[in-house]
């Protein structure tokens, strides 16, 4: 009767291991199918409007900056400003001591005084031989010839005075002033200084205005007049938007700017255009030689608005995981950032009516089931 019993009680042991494999299999499964249907939040895509700006690198530069030398050669005398001064046209900032301009002034003086004496002696000859003349003493030949030589030295006066006027002007130019109003910038040349034409002593900047130039690439350029009004290429420029400046300390300067002019030739080696954009400086702030940041907006439609975390890069590319059916796949999308800084526009890769998953995508892969939750 043991021998019975054994066989059963080996057939109840392998049932009751069976019936555990089954439930753990079962548990396993219900376990995984409830983890890959996980609620995740969605959105369906609609093509809207919204404002895209593009940043570019700037280099100001005031609306005159003007190198000032002198026009004599000659000792610096005296310096009448200081580097960074504001300076009015016309206001002297230089005295040039030029032993050459006096000595030019002091002969053109004295041959002056030399013809003006000639002139005289001549008139003198000339009026006392007529007479002599108009009694037969003398001939007409020797009249007339007085009379030449008297219309020659007047001649020659004219021209020692144009010389005097001339010296006077050149021995003005000892005086260096300011064509311009405007700041003072930096002075390398003090009080005793060796200089002639070749050498800068300063730079006037008029930084009443101030001229923000950057470039743009050709496709850029052409992406930024597409869809402008006009005809030509100056209308298109005056329907661009005002344009931000952002200075070197990231802040951002108060009054808008707007682009004047881009420039009619495309640099070969580069393949950009010049952009010149203008900023009011009423109040000095911006200061010509520095740098910053220009943003431009760009208007757009037809876009799709997404949440910045809804993407993931990968290989320098963006991607979003795409709804559909009871799965996520992943998807390709080009993008643009917002002045936000929360959300994308999509210009590429998703069309009207897709559904995207919009949060915890870190734990998703491609081809995980999921449950929607609808917005």
């Amino acid at each position: 009767m043991q021998n019975n019993r054994k066989p059963n009680n080996r057939r109840g042991i392998w049932v009751l291991l069976l019936l555990a494999g089954v439930w753990s299999c079962k548990n396993r499964n219900e376990t995984q199918t409830a983890a890959q249907s996980a609620v995740y939040p969605t959105i369906t895509v609609h093509a809207g409007e919204a404002v895209i700006e593009s940043t570019y690198p700037v280099v100001l530069q005031g609306q005159q900056d003007i190198e000032i030398r002198p026009r004599i050669d000659g000792f610096i005398e005296a310096i009448y400003i200081d580097e960074g001064a504001r300076v009015r046209e016309g206001q002297s900032l230089f005295k040039i001591n030029s032993p050459q301009a006096e000595e030019a002034v002091t002969n053109a003086v004295a041959s002056v005084s030399t013809a003006k004496a000639q002139v005289s002696t001549a008139k003198l000859n000339v009026d006392r031989m007529r007479p002599l003349a108009e009694k037969g003493i003398i001939s007409e030949v020797q009249l007339q010839t007085l009379q030449n030589t008297y219309e020659a030295v007047v001649a020659a006066q004219v021209q020692a005075e144009a010389a005097l006027k001339n010296a006077r002007a050149t021995e003005g130019w000892a005086t260096v002033t300011s064509p311009v109003n405007g700041v003072v910038g930096t002075i390398p040349f003090r009080q005793g200084s060796l200089v002639n034409n070749t050498n800068i002593l300063t730079t006037i900047a008029n930084t009443h205005a101030i001229y923000a130039y950057f470039s743009l690439n050709e496709k850029d350029l052409m992406a930024l007049l597409a869809h402008l009004d006009g005809k030509t290429r100056q209308e298109k420029i005056e329907q661009l938007p005002e344009v931000t400046l952002f200075l070197a300390d990231h802040s951002e300067y108060a009054v808008k700017g707007k682009i004047e002019t881009i420039s009619g030739v495309v640099n070969t080696s580069t393949g950009s255009a010049s952009l010149r954009a203008v900023f009011p400086n009423p109040d000095g702030v911006l200061w010509s030689g520095t740098s910053g940041r220009i943003v431009i907006p760009h208007p757009v439609s037809g876009i799709f608005l997404i949440p910045q975390k809804a993407t993931f890069a990968l290989q320098d590319k963006t991607f979003v995981y795409k709804v559909e059916g009871d799965s996520v796949v992943q998807k390709v999308i080009t993008v643009e950032a917002l002045p936000d800084g929360v959300h994308y526009a999509v210009t590429g890769g998703l069309n009207e009516g897709d559904r995207i998953v919009t949060d915890d995508i870190a734990t998703l892969a491609d081809g995980k089931r999921i449950t929607p939750q609808k917005d």
